[in-house]
C-alpha cells in the first residue's frame, strides 16, 4: 500500500490554512473498517469520518452508483431538476414525518436553512418581531456565521466580529431553563437529540416532551439537528423516531451521503409554503452524483437488518468498554445511542482527550473525541465482528498505556 507521492504530511503545514491539526499519518486507501496509511500501515476505524462512513470506507453499493452516475451526467445546477434528488427526495418523505425537502452539501448548509426557514416561518404567519431562536449550551451546528452562533460554544464562535442576534442559549435538558426563555416571540426552539461535540448527551424524554409542549404553546418551530444522530446512527433512522416525538424540521448530513458531501433539510407543506423561487438556494444542492450515492446508502442503512445491527454492536463495545473500565478505571461514564458512543475521562484524566486519540493511533486505532474529556465512538454501522474485536483490542492496550504513562 506505499504511496510514492511528492506530498506528506509536513506537507500540510506548507500549505494549509492552519485551522485544523491533523495525525501525523496520512489515510490513502480504505475497505471497510480498515485504513493504510502511505507506508502501509494498517488502522481500524472507529471514527468513521465523524459519523460520516457509516457504511465504512468503499462500500460496494455506493461505489457502484457513484460510477454508474459519475457516466450519466454529475451536475445541473437548480435551473433543472434531476432523477436521483426526486427519488432521494421521495424515499426520505416516506420514511420520515416530511413533505418536503431542501438539499445542500453540508451539514452547516443544512442548519442555516433550517433558521432562515424558521425565522422566515414565524415573520411571514405570525409577527416580524417574532424572530427568537433558544438554542442550548455545548451544542454545534455548523461553522457558519449563523449555525456557529445558534450553537452553543463561544470558543467557536467569538472572535469574529458581531454575531446575529436574537439566539438564547440555555443549560441542556433543563425544562424550567426553556420554560423561563421561551415566548410569543420565539420562532424556534433548536437541538441535536444527542449532542454530538458537546460530550455525547442524549435528550432526556420528559424534557423533550416538555419542550415540544412548550413550543405547541407558543407557536415556535421545534427543529431536530440530525446531522450527526441521523441516519442509522442510533438504531433508527433518525433519532427522533425512538422518543415519539416529532419535530416541525431535521435536519441530515454527514452519513445521508455514507462519504459523499451531501445534505438534507425535511419539513412540512404547511411550513414549507412559506418560500417560493429565488427565497433561498445553493448552487450544487441536489446535483445527481450526491443524490446518486446518498441514495444507494439510504437503500442500504434504512433496513431492518442493519439498524438491528446498530443495537447489537452497542451492546457489545459498551460491554468492552466496561470490562476495560474494570481493569483500569479510566472513564467515570459510558453514555450514547447505537454507534454513538462516548466514554467520559475521569477526572484525573481531564484534558486528555487527545492524548488518548493519540495513543490509540499508536495501537492501530482512529477514534475521535468530543470535547476535551469524552472519548467518542462512531464506527461504521455495519463494522464487522472481527474489525469490532480487533477495535477494541487495540483500544485497551491505548488505554492501558495511557493509565501507566509517567504523569
Amino acid at each position: 500500500m506505499s504511496s510514492s507521492a511528492s506530498v506528506n504530511r509536513e506537507t500540510f503545514d506548507n500549505v494549509m490554512l492552519p485551522v485544523y491539526a491533523p495525525a501525523a499519518f496520512v489515510p490513502v486507501k480504505g475497505k471497510g473498517s480498515r485504513v493504510w496509511d502511505q507506508q502501509g500501515n494498517e488502522f481500524i476505524d472507529f471514527s468513521g469520518g465523524i459519523a460520516v462512513t457509516a457504511l465504512g470506507h468503499c462500500h460496494p453499493a455506493l461505489v457502484n452508483a457513484l460510477k454508474a452516475q459519475g457516466e450519466m451526467i454529475w451536475h445541473t445546477s437548480n435551473l433543472f431538476t434531476n432523477e436521483p434528488a426526486l427519488r432521494l427526495a421521495q424515499k426520505l418523505i416516506d420514511a420520515t414525518f416530511a413533505d418536503r425537502i431542501f438539499f445542500a452539501n453540508s451539514g452547516a448548509e443544512a442548519n442555516e436553512a433550517a433558521f432562515k426557514l424558521a425565522r422566515r416561518y414565524a415573520i411571514q404567519r405570525y409577527h416580524p418581531d417574532k424572530t427568537k431562536i433558544i438554542a442550548f449550551n455545548n451544542a454545534f451546528h455548523g461553522r457558519t456565521l449563523f449555525t456557529v452562533s445558534v450553537g452553543g460554544q463561544p470558543k467557536y464562535s467569538d472572535g469574529f466580529g458581531p454575531k446575529p442576534a436574537d439566539i438564547v442559549h440555555v443549560p441542556f435538558n433543563d425544562l424550567a431553563a426553556v420554560k423561563a426563555v421561551i415566548d410569543d416571540r420565539t420562532c424556534a426552539v433548536v437541538l441535536e437529540p444527542v449532542q454530538g461535540e458537546g460530550g455525547i448527551t442524549a435528550v432526556d424524554a420528559d424534557f423533550l416532551r416538555g419542550v415540544r409542549e412548550l413550543c405547541d404553546k407558543h407557536r415556535a418551530l421545534l427543529v431536530f439537528d440530525e446531522v450527526q444522530s441521523g441516519m442509522g446512527r442510533t438504531g433508527s433512522l433518525f433519532t427522533y423516531m425512538q422518543y415519539g416525538i416529532t419535530p416541525d424540521i431535521l435536519t441530515s448530513a454527514k452519513a445521508l451521503g455514507g462519504g459523499f458531501p451531501i445534505s438534507a433539510m425535511l419539513t412540512t407543506n404547511e411550513i414549507a409554503d412559506v418560500m417560493e423561487p429565488g427565497v433561498h438556494g445553493t448552487t450544487y444542492g441536489g446535483n445527481p452524483l450526491a443524490c446518486a450515492v446518498a441514495e444507494a446508502a439510504f437503500d442500504v442503512i434504512n433496513t431492518p437488518e442493519v439498524l438491528s445491527g446498530v443495537r447489537q454492536r452497542h451492546q457489545y463495545i459498551v460491554a468492552q468498554l466496561d470490562a476495560i473500565n474494570q481493569k483500569y478505571q479510566a472513564f467515570s461514564d459510558v453514555r450514547g445511542l447505537g454507534l454513538l458512543i462516548g466514554a467520559q475521562l475521569q477526572p484525573k484524566f481531564q484534558g486528555k482527550a487527545r492524548e488518548f486519540l493519540a495513543a490509540a493511533v499508536e495501537q492501530g486505532l482512529m477514534v475521535l473525541n468530543a470535547g476535551p474529556d469524552v472519548i467518542r465512538f462512531a464506527p461504521s454501522l455495519v463494522i464487522t465482528a472481527e474489525e469490532l474485536v480487533s477495535g477494541m483490542q487495540r483500544f485497551e492496550k491505548a488505554v492501558k498505556a495511557m493509565v501507566e504513562k509517567p504523569s
